[in-house]
C-alpha cells in the first residue's frame, strides 16, 4: 500500500494541539450521514437515495487503481492477515525498541510549506479519557459497504479496548474518535466539516486532510488541548475506494495510531507499523506495543529517555508471560 503510517507532533492554533498524521500509501459537494443527534448509537448507516449515490469518473478510477494496488500486493504475498507466526519471532528487547520508536517518534515534522517526512524524538502521548468513536460516511458511499465498515470498526474497537483495558465504544453521544470514510468527490467539499469537528484546527492538518496524494490511503489526525500530550480529539480519514483489505488495513492502522503508536519503524516486524506492507492487520507483535503504551508505569508526556528503562522492563514481563 505504499506508505501505511507515519506521525508528527506539532500545534494548531487556538487548540494546542497534538496531530499525529499517519498516512498509508499505495484522487461535487460533500454530504454526510445525519448529525449524531438524529442517528441512533452511530452504529447504522442512514439508507442512501439514487441521486446522493452518484460517484465521479475520477472516483471510479481510484476504485479500479486501488484493486489493482491490492492485487499486487497480495500477489506478491503482502497484506498479511495471520497476526505473525514462527518467521517473525522477536525478544524483549526488540520490542522495547520498536515501542520507543514507534510510541515516542514522529514520522513528521510541520513546516510552513506543510508536512515534511523528519523522524523527530518526542514524547509519550495517549488518551486519558474515554474514546468514543463514530463512523461518518461521504453521501457517495454505497450502503452495502457502510454496513461493513461500521461493522469493522466496531469490531476493531472491541479488541482496541480489550488488549489497552481502557474505555472505548461506539458512540454518537459526544464522540472524540470520529472515522470518516469518504470517497474523493466527498472528501473534496469537507474542509468545513473538519473544522467543524475540530475546532481552532490549523491550516497544516487541514492541508494534510485536503490536499491528499493518490499514493497516501489513509491518515489520522489525533489532537491535545493547552498543549498538554494527552489526546483529546482524533479524526481518521479512510477512502471510500478502497477494496474490503485495504480499507480493512487503514481501519486497523489509523485506529491504532490515533491512540498514540505515532510512528512507522522499517525495523518493526511482524507489525503494520512498517511501510513495507507485509502485514495488513494489526499483529501480536501491535497488540503488545499497545498494552505498554497503556500500561500505568508509563505516564504520559514522559521523555523517551525516561521511558526507555520503563518500556524494557513491561516488555520483559510482556514475553515471559508467553511466547511471541
Amino acid at each position: 500500500m505504499g506508505k501505511l503510517a507515519g506521525g508528527i507532533f506539532g500545534k494548531v492554533a487556538g487548540l494546542a494541539v497534538l496531530l499525529t498524521l499517519a498516512a498509508c500509501t499505495a484522487t461535487g459537494p460533500l454530504a454526510v450521514s445525519p448529525s449524531p443527534q438524529t442517528r441512533p448509537s452511530g452504529l447504522v448507516a442512514p439508507p442512501l437515495t439514487p441521486e446522493l449515490a452518484t460517484r465521479s469518473d475520477a472516483s471510479r478510477a481510484l476504485s479500479l487503481h486501488f484493486q489493482r494496488v491490492q492485487n499486487d500486493l497480495l500477489a506478491r504475498g503482502l497484506l498479511r492477515t495471520d497476526g505473525g507466526g514462527p518467521d517473525t519471532t522477536f525478544t524483549d528487547t526488540i520490542l522495547a525498541r520498536n515501542f520507543v520508536r514507534i510510541a515516542l517518534f514522529d514520522e513528521f515534522v510541520a513546516t510552513p510549506t506543510g508536512l515534511r517526512a523528519q523522524p523527530t524524538i518526542s514524547r509519550l502521548r495517549r488518551w486519558e479519557q474515554p474514546v468514543r468513536f463514530v463512523v461518518e460516511f461521504g453521501a457517495t458511499v454505497p450502503e452495502d459497504q457502510r454496513r461493513e465498515d461500521i461493522q469493522s470498526v466496531g469490531t476493531f474497537v472491541s479488541r482496541l479496548s480489550q488488549v489497552t483495558s481502557e474505555p472505548m465504544s461506539m458512540s454518537d453521544t459526544n464522540p472524540n474518535f470520529h472515522v470518516l470514510i469518504l470517497n474523493e468527490d466527498d472528501r473534496f467539499g469537507y474542509e468545513g466539516q473538519l473544522r467543524a469537528l475540530v475546532p481552532g484546527i490549523d491550516d497544516t492538518s487541514v492541508q494534510a486532510f485536503m490536499d491528499l496524494p493518490r499514493d497516501t490511503l489513509c491518515l489520522v489526525l489525533a489532537f491535545s488541548e493547552g498543549g498538554s500530550p494527552q489526546y483529546s480529539k482524533a479524526v481518521a480519514l479512510i477512502r471510500g475506494e478502497h477494496p474490503d483489505l485495504m480499507r480493512l488495513a487503514c481501519i486497523h492502522e489509523e485506529l491504532a495510531q490515533g491512540l498514540g503508536l505515532a510512528n512507522d519503524s522499517p525495523r518493526a516486524r511482524p507489525s503494520i507499523f512498517n511501510d513495507d506492507e507485509e502485514f495488513g492487520l494489526l499483529t501480536t507483535h501491535d497488540e503488545l506495543l499497545l498494552k505498554m503504551l497503556y500500561d500505568d508505569r508509563l505516564q504520559t508526556g514522559m521523555t523517551a529517555a525516561v521511558a526507555a528503562p520503563i518500556a524494557r522492563v513491561i516488555a520483559t514481563e510482556l514475553m515471559n508471560n508467553g511466547p511471541a
